[in-house]
């Protein structure tokens, strides 16, 4: 697997399963579903960000250390991304 910077919960199937996009460089690169009890209880939320270690050879994920100020910079960031592309075109 190539080397991974974050994980990002996509969504949380009911109410127990974790699915996580690990990112690599900005773009998602796999998939890690894990029992969402493994989540910091402060990040059991989809969009919630983690910083991501390879736990072994086999890619088992180890440890997760939730970043909540880095989850409010890329909320902020696509919500200036929407507020761009949601602006009319001036009539020509």
């Amino acid at each position: 697997m190539t080397d991974v910077d974050l994980a990002v919960v996509d969504r949380i199937v009911d109410g127990t399963t974790a699915v996580l996009l690990l990112e690599a460089d900005e773009t998602v690169v796999d998939e890690y579903t894990l029992e969402c009890a493994r989540l910091p209880e402060d990040g059991r939320h989809e969009g919630a960000v983690f910083d991501v270690e390879l736990a072994d050879a086999d890619d088992a994920l180890g440890e997760l250390r939730y970043r909540p100020e880095l989850e409010e910079q890329r909320k902020e960031t696509a919500q200036e991304r929407f507020d761009r592309l949601s602006d009319r075109l001036p009539d020509e």
